[in-house]
């Protein structure tokens, strides 16, 4: 008789998670309101919806960017105080701009940041960062300063950051935002590849389509739908959610 495998740990699991802002003043409207969704490692979620919809805000809990009510689990560790330096070792984000997360006057040594945080010798930390670099085609930039990049090689050394630490899960908020054609087609093709479990959240819905291999429409804080197959991804989800 063939063994029975036991199903993956997801990369992520929520369980009815809600995001209060402002309570005192707005107490009966959270900005994500009871939640629940998985996402498994080789799954990349997109997470479509209008502005204000609290797409990015979802991007923020399982990172203990904001206090939450309900249950947030990444790879099995749940997201707690205490947790919070573990779980963020297995989440790897990228932020809608990604000047925001450019530290250093390096970018070899941007990318490297979170190794160097871990603990690892300056020679493993460059030679990591330098491959990751050359994964993603941005190999000739290790030296240059990163606010001397365009837009969309910017893009590419924010992600080698959220990468480079091989994380189980990627959380991308509005990555091919202000990106030419060939810039999203180039990032399209580095998102596929990975292997980790991501979430996605974007307006871009030829984008999603190209990446995500399902998407969820979120529609003032919460879900309105289960996760489908994203070829299913069109404009008129918009107008019938409006």
């Amino acid at each position: 008789m063939a063994e029975l495998t036991a199903p993956a740990e997801p990369v992520l699991r929520l369980e009815g998670v809600t995001v209060r802002y402002d309570v005192d003043r707005h107490p009966g409207v959270p900005a994500v309101d009871n939640v629940t969704l998985t996402v498994h490692r080789g799954e990349r979620l997109a997470l479509v919806g209008l502005n204000g919809s609290g797409k990015t805000t979802l991007l923020l809990v399982p990172a203990g960017l904001v206090p939450f009510e309900g249950r947030a689990l990444v790879a099995g560790l749940p997201v707690e105080r205490r947790t919070l330096s573990a779980v963020r070792q297995k989440i790897g984000f990228l932020f809608s701009i990604p000047d925001d997360q450019i530290l250093f006057p390096r970018v070899l040594d941007d990318v490297g940041f979170a190794l160097r945080e871990r603990g690892l010798p300056r020679d493993e930390t460059e030679d990591r960062a330098r491959r990751i670099l050359d994964r993603l085609g941005a190999g000739d930039l290790a030296e240059m300063n990163p606010h001397q990049l365009s837009q969309g090689q910017r893009v590419r050394v924010a992600l080698a950051g959220a990468m480079v630490g091989e994380p189980d899960l990627l959380l991308l908020d509005e990555p091919s935002a202000s990106l030419d054609p060939v810039g999203k087609a180039r990032l399209a093709s580095i998102l596929r590849r990975s292997t980790a479990g991501m979430v996605l959240a974007t307006h871009d819905l030829p984008f999603a389509r190209k990446v995500c291999t399902h998407y969820t429409f979120l529609r003032r804080g919460r879900l309105v739908q289960e996760p489908r197959p994203s070829d299913g991804l069109s404009e008129a989800l918009f107008q019938e959610q409006d």
